[in-house]
């Protein structure tokens, strides 16, 4: 009886090696680490995904919140594009902080002329500053000098911060 229980046990073992993939560079953790990747997808205004030693990593950029494009939110399109335009197809620099709860890698993003996509995108009045998750002053003072001169969002007098405009659809789907 022993014997048959340490057979079936190497059978389950053998078997589970059989469905366990190498995890190759899934496993490498990329918050604070500095790399160099292509970007090869931009998913909205503040999220894209680079291809890093041929695996996909997905990048959500420190510091903004832009508009939403999914919910069609004003400007979240044209955020997109601006974030395109900026970087798609290029090697750029990828620091890596942390993870959020969706598992993208918070970073800030440099692209191949040395713009600083983040502050870019606060510049080009097509994000805010992310007060709730960051205090750097400069994001703040970007942040400024774009509705000052209302650039991109800012022409809008009403815009809607993406944190408010999130509110109401997470209350209807909760009701």
């Amino acid at each position: 009886m022993r014997l048959g229980k340490v057979s079936l046990l190497l059978l389950l073992l053998t078997l589970q090696s059989c469905f366990i993939r190498p995890a190759g560079n899934k496993g490498i953790n990329y918050s604070n680490l500095v790399f160099t990747a292509r970007v090869i997808r931009i998913l909205d205004g503040d999220t894209m995904e680079v291809l890093y030693q041929d695996q996909p990593v997905k990048i959500r950029l420190a510091h903004i919140d832009c508009p939403e494009k999914r919910g069609h939110q004003p400007f979240g399109t044209k955020a997109k594009q601006a974030l395109s335009d900026l970087c798609f197809g290029q090697m750029v620099t990828v620091q890596g902080q942390k993870y959020d709860r969706y598992k993208r890698l918070i970073a800030v993003v440099i692209n191949d002329k040395k713009q600083v996509l983040n502050q870019e995108m606060v510049k080009l009045g097509m994000a805010w500053h992310f007060k709730k998750y960051s205090s750097d002053p400069l994001y703040a003072q970007l942040e400024m000098t774009a509705r000052k001169n209302k650039i991109g969002l800012w022409e809008e007098a009403d815009a809607v911060a993406p944190w408010e405009w999130r509110k109401p659809r997470k209350q209807l789907l909760n009701n």
